[in-house]
């Protein structure tokens, strides 16, 4: 709402001017007058102290143009004040100047009905700072208050000056003059028309019927605010201009004089000219002209002969030319002017006369016999705009946005014309924020409810968007339950809410109109309510969900949390906070873990840290979010967030004494340090988690064993030594299995993949094993995307191309559902084979530089020393050596003392790369330490691959051959029989030699 202050200046000295009962009596006149001014304007003194006046607007009615009326009466007061101060200094000798403040925003009103208003918030403060930095004679208005009133004011910005208790300066503006008719908010007149043609057609049919009856016609275009019933009738005026005669008159909303202002609109634009030649030649035209001038007198004479006098100017008018009567805002209208246009409707006979009359949905409540068929009226109802064309209205508008503004303008503006054009005004800045003038707008539309209504509204409000009409009933008073559902049907007429049909319910269910109306519902109630009417609804969800009780976890979660912050809002944290926040953080976190076991990593994210954010740090609920927390922040590939939320769970947990709770954070610590920081974290892993499997051994935590097996396993891995992981891993997935870990035997289930390709298991035997893991991991993206990517490699190592690519185009589709994530970019490290495999150089380049590029953004290390030492062996396959050489080295820097493979493939690498600069003796034994590493493995096809880089440093002789022999007995023992046919053509070459 808006507050305006006003203040008389220096009335000290004017108290000991005057005898005390003559400044009664000065300031009791000055008083009188201003509230009189103010109660015209629609507004409420809310008091009066001392020399001042403190006036609200939008109490005990909420109007959409509250800020105009509250800077009218400004101007108003203002004015009077000075025929005033003439009356005041004839009987007193003294003359008056007062200074006035006007601001505007969201405020605490106590109930009206009790006779009091007392209103409280920043936006009176900055009201009064405002009245007290005024000059005397001056009207300051705040830069909340002028957007709601620019185009029908002049004023000038003043410079910024400081305010007690604020931040940032104050930058109000300074009111010069206002424009008594315009509104306060211009509408753009440039915009296209959009999707509204059997609408234009309706109006023009009507316009044809009335020319060729003649006769008179009615159409009422109705639709809620913003829809373009404005633009619409423009449209028909511009269609019609050279055929008819176009008169406007519009619909105020309160002032003097208000209820015949249309048709005073009407006489101004014709002038008295006009108004004589449009009379001339009929027998009664001096006492129409009569009548009609008595309008704008203090004397209008009886309503009978005003009518009268209207329909026969309207026909001699349309004696000459066909006339279009737009009535603009005839919702606003007061009874005496619809019983006119019902009047004129009715009389008009032989005069070809059309009646437009925009109008929101309002005025079928007051008037619902205009709804009724009639062979002369018709009503005209506008929808949203569908997306396609409320694209289209945005494109036209000119608006530059990106994508992602521009998707959220449409989003927001949900086909409503205004919305689109003013959203897209406001959004430069990429935020897309609601105007005030659509707050104003939707402000009043819900201040015209019913209590009871408006008590439905806010419950719905509170459950969201959607809701059942069961929810909202349930959420009701025991009183109210037994009408909601007539009180729903009356919201459905009323345009605010409509029939829905919920995919996840078979009741009854409404959706919002609009997600503005809903917002503006949801803000304008107490946090207090707000915060209690969320705690029923989570009570009203758990107590309701059935076998949908997982399901509804997250939506029980979300509305505990809102109560939790609602209340903070309002005071110091208690125990009944402790205990909503407890419940909300519990039900988060549990759907945050379900997304991570799907593999759905930003959602999982999100929800864990809204669990997180509720709980006190020493909390060890708090401590078990965050541990899978990190997990998830790791899994995104935020590593450094990772490790930051798992120190501080660490040290939570060691603070808190929990031996089994420290366990689980410093074994998922240790493992995200592996990636991030593998020259660090690998030589205390396996020292960590067998620590972690005695502490979990103790406890009976079989979750806790898998996962700390699975660190176990991942030190195995460092190692090369696969049939062993594979043997943990299986012990793992066990415990898993035990404990209904879903996510843990999911990654367990993917990692004894890895073991199963890597290791010495034969591909066509690996690749049975692994096509079995597939339907054991379910629905999650990662499990899945990895596995069929194995799939994939195994495939390619068996020489079939085709199916390789096949599963490796579904393991792409499925990953690239996670977003940018460790495991999406780390799929490289099956593809780049995959793509060698077949020959296809340049496509491996692509995949393995994609990854490069994406894991050394995230700052993780331990896949990326293994991609990045992939990547140097295709570059140096394509003949850059430089490139490759320099791929080596970021390998070999990324990667862990005991990480065999990575260093196996940088050296073999680095061999053939000195080999190549001729500095044979160093590169055969550098190729002959890869082989031994490789022979710490049993990684049969990476043994095979560092005797098959030995051969090519050694280029020919007995050792090469010997070389190339032994690397395909390792190539033929794993079934690699890709590598292998490249080993057999090798081998042909240094026969040849």
């Amino acid at each position: 709402m808006s507050i305006l202050f006003c203040d008389v200046v220096d009335s000290t000295p004017l108290g000991e001017q005057l005898d005390p009962e003559s400044l009664q009596r000065v300031m009791s006149r000055w008083f009188a007058e201003a509230r009189a001014i103010v109660e015209r304007h629609g507004g409420t003194v809310e008091k009066f102290i001392g020399d001042e006046v403190m006036a609200v607007f939008g109490v005990p009615v909420v109007h959409e143009d509250d800020a105009l009326r509250a800077v009218r009466s400004a101007s108003a007061m203002r004015d009077r004040l000075e025929t005033l101060n003439d009356e005041l200094e004839a009987l007193y000798g003294v003359r008056l100047a007062v200074r006035i403040g006007v601001n505007t925003g969201e405020v605490v009103v106590g109930d009206p009905s009790t006779g009091g208003t007392f209103v409280t918030g920043e936006p009176v403060n900055m009201a009064k700072r405002l009245e007290q930095a005024a000059d005397p004679g001056q009207i300051l208005i705040g830069k909340a208050t002028y957007p709601l009133v620019e185009n029908a004011v002049r004023a000038g910005p003043l410079e910024s000056f400081p305010v007690k208790g604020k931040r940032e300066a104050v930058s109000p503006f300074r009111l010069e003059h206002v424009d008594a008719g315009a509104p306060g908010v211009a509408r753009r007149h440039d915009t296209p028309l959009v999707d509204r043609t059997l609408e234009l057609a309706r109006l023009e049919q009507a316009f044809a019927a009335a020319v060729s009856g003649p006769t008179s016609r009615l159409v009422t275009v109705v639709g809620a605010a913003g829809l373009g019933k404005t633009r619409l009738t423009e449209e028909l005026v511009h269609h019609v201009a050279d055929r008819a005669r176009v008169l406007t008159g519009r619909c105020l909303s309160y002032g003097d004089g208000i209820t015949f202002w249309p048709l005073i609109e009407v006489l101004r634009s014709l002038g008295d000219e006009g108004l004589q030649a449009a009379l001339a030649g009929a027998e009664d035209g001096e006492a129409v002209a009569e009548r009609l001038r008595a309008l704008t007198s203090d004397a209008p004479g009886p309503v009978d002969e005003l009518f009268w006098a209207a329909r026969r100017l309207l026909e001699s008018l349309a004696a000459s030319m066909p006339v279009v009567l737009v009535l603009e805002d005839i919702d606003r209208a007061e009874p005496t002017f619809l019983d006119l246009v019902e009047y004129l409707l009715s009389r008009i006979e032989a005069a070809p006369v059309l009646l437009v009359c925009p109008a929101r949905p309002e005025l079928l409540e007051r008037r619902p016999e205009w709804t009724a068929p009639n062979e002369r009226s018709d009503v005209v109802v506008l929808e949203p705009l569908s997306e396609s064309d409320a694209e289209t209205l945005l494109a036209g508008l000119g608006a530059d946005l990106d994508d992602v503004t521009r998707d959220r303008v449409l989003r927001s503006a949900e086909g409503n014309p205004l919305y689109v054009e003013q959203l897209a005004a406001l959004a430069g800045s990429g935020e897309v924020v609601v105007p005030p003038t659509i707050q104003a707008l939707l402000a009043e539309r819900l201040d015209r409810l019913h209590g009871d209504e408006r008590a439905i509204l806010e419950r719905a409000a509170v459950v969201g968007q959607e809701f059942s009409r069961r929810i909202v009933t349930d959420l009701c008073p025991p009183e109210l339950r037994g009408d909601a559902g007539r009180h729903l049907l009356a919201l459905v007429r009323k345009e605010l809410i409509r029939p829905y049909a919920s995919p996840s319910s078979r009741e009854d269910s409404f959706r919002f109109r609009h997600a503005l109306i809903r917002d503006a519902t949801y803000d304008a109630m107490p946090k207090e309510a707000r915060a209690l009417f969320h705690e029923w609804c989570a009570d009203w969800i758990e107590r309701n969900a059935g076998d949908r009780a997982t399901e509804l976890e997250e939506i029980a979660g979300y509305h505990l949390e809102r109560a939790v912050g609602l209340r903070a809002d309002l005071g110091p944290r208690d125990a009944r906070s402790d205990r909503l926040a407890a419940r909300a953080a519990a039900l988060l976190g549990a759907a945050g873990g379900r997304a991570h076991a799907r593999g759905d990593v930003p959602a999982a994210v999100g929800l864990l840290e809204r669990a997180a954010a509720l709980l006190d740090s020493d909390d060890p609920g708090r401590v078990a979010v965050a541990v899978e927390l990190g997990a998830a922040l790791h899994a995104g590939g935020q590593l450094d967030r990772a490790d930051l939320v798992l120190t501080e769970a660490t040290a939570a947990a060691g603070r808190l004494g929990d031996e089994r709770l420290l366990a689980h954070a410093e074994l998922e610590h240790a493992f995200v340090r592996m990636y991030s920081e593998p020259e660090r974290a690998l030589p205390r892993l396996e020292g960590v988690a067998q620590t972690a499997v005695a502490v979990f051994t103790r406890f009976g935590d079989d979750a806790g064993l898998a996962r700390a097996w699975r660190v176990v396993a991942g030190g195995q891995f460092g190692r090369g030594h696969y049939a062993e992981a594979a043997g943990t891993l299986d012990r793992a997935i066990t415990h898993a299995g035990r404990a209904g870990a879903e996510r843990e035997e999911v990654v367990l289930l993917w990692r004894l993949g890895i073991a199963l390709a890597l290791g010495p298991v034969p591909a066509d035997e690996a690749l049975a094993r692994t096509e079995e893991i597939l339907p054991r991991v379910g629905h999650n993206l990662v499990g899945q995307g990895v596995t069929r990517a194995l799939v994939a490699r195994l495939h390619g190592m068996l020489g079939h191309e085709a199916e390789a690519r096949d599963e490796y185009a579904r393991a792409r589709a499925t990953v690239e559902e996670m977003g940018d994530s460790v495991y999406a970019a780390a799929l490289a490290l099956y593809a780049g084979p995959v793509e060698q495999y077949a020959g296809d150089l340049a496509g491996a380049e692509r995949e393995l530089r994609a990854a490069v590029e994406r894991l050394g953004a995230m700052g993780e290390k331990g896949a990326y020393s293994t991609v990045a030492g992939l990547l140097a062996r295709v570059r140096l396959e394509l003949g850059d050596v430089e490139e490759a050489d320099a791929l080596v080295d970021a390998s070999e820097e990324a990667a862990a003392a005991e990480d065999v493979y990575s260093r196996t493939l940088s050296r073999g690498t680095r061999a053939r790369i000195l080999a190549i600069r001729g500095d044979q003796e160093a590169a055969v034994a550098l190729a002959r330490e890869a082989v031994a590493l490789a022979h710490e493995t049993d990684g049969l096809s990476l043994q095979g691959t560092a005797l098959l880089d030995l051969a090519l440093v050694l280029g020919e002789g007995d050792e090469a051959q010997t070389a190339l022999t032994q690397a395909g007995e390792r190539l033929a023992a794993k079934r690699d029989l890709a590598s292998l046919a490249r080993t057999q053509l090798l081998d042909s070459r240094v026969a040849k030699a």
